[in-house]
């Protein structure tokens, strides 16, 4: 995450999360967790509050969270009562680690050109059949927005940086609305990717 963003959170790490904490999470996760397998290890990744790592946990899956953060780490640790990883996507080194990576609206503070690096990251740190979510404000631009940097994508972009850099596989794709109040004309591109094993 740029400095500008990680400071942008740091600063604001308290509004952030309370302004985040309560937003109505069910149909996304109805569309990810059921392709877990039970008991599994999700890794949130930029966990944020650490809202959705506390779902997972509390439906009894493993959790691993980190985010970029400090301040928000330091939160989502007080939520999770476990300690989160202060960490960046570019630092991930896990490999065959995780059956879930859950990336709510946070690969988007990725710059354009790291995200195909990143990208094979989360595909080596899960396991054969592992499935990832992602989320990224519609777009196709690279732009700043209130102090932090985004990277927004539609279906093409999406499907160009999954298939030109990973053995990784889309099985969704899909639009949604922003669920917090005053922000229902944000749209967001959603999807579920799954590591095929190498035969």
């Amino acid at each position: 995450m740029a400095s500008i963003t990680a400071d942008y959170y740091n600063n604001n790490a308290q509004s952030f999360s309370d302004s985040t904490i309560n937003v109505d999470m069910s149909a996304l996760y109805n569309a990810f967790l059921p392709l877990i397998k039970t008991h599994g290890h999700i890794l949130d990744a930029g966990c944020g509050s650490g809202r959705d790592a506390l779902y997972f946990k509390q439906q009894g899956f493993t959790v691993s969270a980190f985010d970029a953060s400090e301040a928000l780490a330091s939160i989502a640790s007080e939520h999770l009562n476990q300690v989160v990883a202060v960490n960046t996507f570019q630092q991930i080194t896990a490999q065959n680690q995780y059956d879930g990576i859950w990336c709510c609206a946070s690969l988007l503070h990725v710059p354009k050109d790291e995200l195909p690096q990143v990208f094979l990251k989360l595909q080596n740190a899960l396991k054969p059949n592992g499935v990832l979510y992602v989320s990224f404000k519609y777009g196709t631009q690279e732009r700043v927005h209130n102090g932090r940097e985004f990277t927004d994508l539609n279906e093409d972009g999406l499907t160009a940086l999954i298939t030109h850099h990973t053995e990784l596989k889309i099985l969704k794709q899909w639009q949604s609305v922003d669920q917090r109040p005053e922000r229902e004309s944000e749209v967001w591109l959603n999807a579920l990717i799954k590591a095929v094993p190498v035969l």
